[in-house]
């Protein structure tokens, strides 16, 4: 009898949908859960703005406010390139994880999240195209691959992507972004510094220019390289630019650092960068520069 009493009674057939159901059985189909596109809007940086990612995309993933949001290789090869097309060029395969790096989450597990997460093999990748009727070979380095990180993959493939320019006598550019050395790499990731300068000497041996794209964040091993090696240096607005971070800096000088230091205008102002160009007139900008270094390469050779 204890039993039967503590016994709940049935809830009867059809009333599972809840008391809305079985006033109105149909109305549940009328509010179904509609699918949506994940991140559908996009939050600016700077000033917290809702932006609706259609928009961004049409504008160059540069904000309303005017701050440039990082993007990745696919999106930059096809933003640079006239009429966006482009012709992939493989990446070099490496031995991957060479000194079996000791961390919390495996090197390996790293780099297929980050290849899943980017579509890319590693931190650069290669296109051939034509910037206003130029060709011209470009890299990007994707700061979304692990943080840009230059290790001995991303090292080939600035190699192979110097001696393709050389093959095809045209320039060649790239679009920095990158933390600096992979560290799960170490001394083998530090020797790609020297051997991306040795491929610069390559394209000045040629006589071929090479033009540097500085985007935010680019630091570290790879400024300390490559990034500083171009003929000609531009910079997206408001780039970060630095060897090393500001609050390392200030802590060892224990000075106070001036506003804007670091940042792409900031280094305008003071040489270390030749112009800051906003996005959108990159390419124009870029196809100028490019055919007035190949026409002074063709004069000397004719000479």
């Amino acid at each position: 009898m204890a039993d039967q009493k503590n016994e709940k009674p049935a809830r009867p057939q059809g009333s599972q949908g809840g008391w809305l159901s079985r006033i109105a059985p149909g109305i549940r189909n009328a509010f179904v859960k509609r699918e949506t596109p994940e991140n559908l809007w996009v939050k600016c940086p700077d000033t917290g703005e809702m932006i609706y990612r259609p928009d961004l995309e049409a504008a160059l993933w540069v904000t309303p406010s005017g701050h440039h949001m990082r993007v990745g290789a696919k999106d930059r090869l096809k933003i640079t390139f006239d009429d966006g097309e482009v012709e992939r060029i493989a990446t070099p395969h490496v031995t991957e994880d060479p000194l079996k790096f000791p961390d919390d989450r495996p090197y390996g597990e790293r780099l297929k999240a980050a290849r899943k997460a980017t579509g890319e093999h590693d931190a650069m990748a290669i296109g051939v195209g034509k910037i206003q009727g130029q060709e011209v070979v470009v890299v990007v380095q994707d700061f979304a691959f692990m943080g840009g990180s230059l290790g001995m993959a991303a090292g080939e493939t600035f190699i192979k992507a110097a001696r393709e320019a050389i093959t095809r006598q045209c320039p060649f550019v790239i679009f920095t972004a990158s933390g600096g050395a992979r560290m799960q790499e170490g001394t083998l990731s530090l020797m790609q510094m020297t051997r991306t300068t040795l491929a610069v000497n390559e394209l000045r041996a040629a006589g071929l220019p090479y033009v540097v794209v500085l985007t935010d964040p680019t630091s570290g091993g790879v400024t300390a390289s490559y990034a500083m090696l171009g003929d000609v240096h531009l910079a997206e607005p408001n780039a970060m630019i630095a060897f090393s971070g500001r609050r390392v800096i200030e802590q060892t000088i224990r000075e106070i650092l001036p506003p804007g230091f670091q940042r792409s205008e900031f280094l305008a102002e003071r040489g270390m960068v030749d112009r800051v160009v906003g996005r959108p007139d990159l390419p124009a900008m870029l196809g100028s520069i490019l055919k007035t270094l190949m026409l002074g390469r063709a004069r000397t050779r004719a000479a």
